[in-house]
């Protein structure tokens, strides 16, 4: 079994490449906006206590700032992901989840 550390690092580069925040139709990736890693540690509870579902997922999100406009505006993360992306996360974690 892998460490902590290195599972969260596994679940951190899977959601930064392929779950991004659409701003005025423009992709950026988590890896690429620095939010991946938060978004797995946020995450990776709900899947150690069998958690995993839509609304805790969108919960964590909710609690996740992000700061625009060089801190003029703060969303949270939840506002920001598309639903596609939404319902990617969620597959991706039950996905990873499955892997413990």
């Amino acid at each position: 079994m892998a460490s902590t550390n290195e599972t969260l690092e596994a679940l951190a580069a899977e959601i930064g490449e392929n779950i991004y925040i659409d701003v005025a139709k423009w992709h950026l990736y988590l890896a690429d906006a620095h939010l991946h890693t938060v978004v797995a540690e946020k995450m990776y509870p709900l899947l150690l206590d069998s958690g995993l579902n839509e609304d805790a997922m969108i919960q964590e999100l909710t609690s996740v700032p992000v700061s625009l406009g060089g801190g003029k505006v703060e969303l949270s993360l939840a506002k920001l992901l598309p639903q596609a992306c939404l319902s990617d996360l969620l597959e991706l974690l039950e996905r990873f989840g499955d892997r413990f």
